[in-house]
């Protein structure tokens, strides 16, 4: 099984954008990968947001999650020392393998976690549909 991040900056796995098509996302979220029984879990790190802020988009066997991580913490005029977390526009597009059908993926946003969930494929589609996120509890 071969999951391929397109834009990342993880080490382990091969970065590319298809022809034609720009690197729109100014960071890229943390991203757990796994299988399970039924299926395939994806799961990012996206502290500080609200579930409308964020939109998953699914064409074939390429899942894209973007949205935009608000900067309204700080105060005006500071001066940083140390400044590790990414703010603005985001996206991380990944293309999953095959055997998984993402038209019926379902996700959630619980406690600045997505979590997309992806059940083994009966059939492969092709069409390009949104997934909605539920608020979790």
């Amino acid at each position: 099984m071969a999951v391929t991040k397109v834009s990342s900056s993880m080490h382990f796995a091969p970065r590319s954008h298809s022809a034609g098509e720009p690197a729109t996302g100014r960071w890229t979220p943390n991203t757990d990968i796994y299988t399970t029984e039924t299926g395939l879990v994806i799961k990012a790190e996206l502290a500080g947001m609200k579930s409308d802020s964020l939109e998953i988009t699914v064409e074939g066997q390429r899942l894209r999650i973007n949205g935009v991580r608000p900067d309204c913490c700080r105060a005006p005029h500071c001066s940083f020392l140390v400044m590790e977390i990414s703010y603005g526009p985001f996206e991380t597009v990944l293309d999953l393998p095959a055997g998984y059908d993402l038209t019926q993926a379902k996700a959630v946003y619980v406690n600045g976690f997505l979590r997309v969930d992806v059940p083994s494929a009966q059939r492969t589609q092709s069409k390009t549909t949104k997934v909605p996120i539920s608020q979790g509890v």
